[in-house]
């Protein structure tokens, strides 16, 4: 059962520290990797993966077969969320200008990074939407080369899924490497893995460890911590789709924060059964209950105004505001990565089709 409170004092104090083991254990994967090269990097695949590789880098023709393989549905799916984040951030390319003045001129020209390297994680789920949000944005912005890397699967192989966006997007390299030890080769270089200037996407707890350590070597996106959701509501919204956010951003991880404020005691009462009851039928059940039972909550505010400044004091990575008329509470919101308003849009179009990012700050660096 979800946590039902009336006092909030201290949701703003979470934990988000990087335990000091894992900077640890990150810290010996960088120096291993950055001294060893190659063969650090396959004897981490034998320890950390379970698998023997042959070679780190996949290869064009297997890049083209998985494309072949892949069902057909999937990938115009994928062709319809391509043309979305494509026609979205071509808006975000800055202009370059030059000003005159007392015949002195100044200007200011942005070019693109050379070299990106993105980390996609692997893991538990597949997240081939990560491929989408990082490599979409580079190859707008005119990045001469663009790597991929991310964990093998136990046979030693990625999946065609991973493999076709990549083929689709004319990513350059895939690289089988995962963890701490990617981001590494990617800021240092190996025998295989040519080293670039900035590395994005999300990773878990030693990803996000490792690209602290290397910044300064390269550029980072940010230091991702565990998935989030705060959603706003009023007495007049649907509860079950409240918790059907809830429990979708639930079942990213056993981290992953789902939040529901509203000023209304039912609400809260009704959403909380209603996420028992879909809870059940979860095909990530136990990873959802671990999340709703240790990271998430409903809070019930005194008003929509105090929900709103709790809200802008957690700066959540996503932010549903259900609530009648929800345009004209736009200009409460003062601290979020990527903001979904009215009762019909719910966060997991963001994370897949819409067109917007999915790449966004989390911990409260949305501020």
């Amino acid at each position: 059962m979800i946590k039902i409170l009336d006092k909030h004092a201290k949701i703003l104090e979470q934990e988000s520290e990087i335990p000091l083991e894992i900077q640890q254990k990150a810290f010996d994967i960088v120096c291993d990797v950055k001294e060893n090269g190659d063969k650090a990097l396959f004897e981490m695949a034998r320890l950390y993966d379970h698998v023997e590789l042959k070679s780190l880098e996949v290869s064009e023709d297997e890049m083209k077969s998985a494309y072949q393989q892949t069902d057909k549905e999937f990938l115009k799916v994928i062709e319809k969320a391509k043309h979305n984040i494509e026609d979205f951030h071509k808006h975000q390319l800055t202009n370059n200008f030059i000003v005159e003045k007392d015949g002195i001129l100044l200007g200011q020209r942005t070019t693109p990074i050379e070299r990106i390297g993105i980390y996609v994680p692997g893991g538990r789920a597949l997240y081939p939407s990560t491929v989408l949000m990082n490599v979409i944005p580079a190859k707008i912005a005119g990045c001469e080369y663009v790597c991929l890397t991310t964990p093998p699967k136990s046979d030693g192989s990625i999946c065609n899924e991973i493999l076709a966006i990549s083929y689709m997007l004319g990513v350059d390299k895939v690289f089988k490497i995962g963890g701490a030890g990617a981001i590494a080769a990617l800021a240092y270089g190996t025998e295989t893995v040519k080293p670039v200037y900035k590395i994005t996407g999300p990773g878990n707890a030693f990803v996000a460890a490792a690209k602290r350590i290397v910044f300064g070597k390269v550029g980072i996106d940010m230091i991702a911590g565990p998935s989030e959701l705060l959603i706003i509501a009023d007495q007049n919204q649907n509860p079950k789709f409240i918790a059907a956010d809830m429990l979708s951003q639930a079942e990213h991880d056993s981290l992953a924060r789902a939040i529901l404020l509203t000023t209304s005691h039912d609400l809260a009462q009704n959403v909380a059964k209603e996420i028992d009851i879909q809870l059940e039928s979860l095909p990530k059940k136990e990873i959802a209950k671990a999340s709703i039972e240790n990271q998430s909550m409903i809070i019930v505010a005194d008003s929509l105004d105090e929900c709103f400044e709790l809200s802008n004091g957690l700066a959540p990575e996503h932010l549903e505001i259900m609530l009648d008329n929800a345009i004209d509470y736009l200009s409460k919101i003062k601290n979020a990565g990527s903001i979904f308003l009215g009762s019909f849009t719910p966060e997991a179009v963001g994370d897949y089709l819409a067109g917007v990012n999915h790449t966004l700050p989390t911990n409260q660096t949305a501020k």
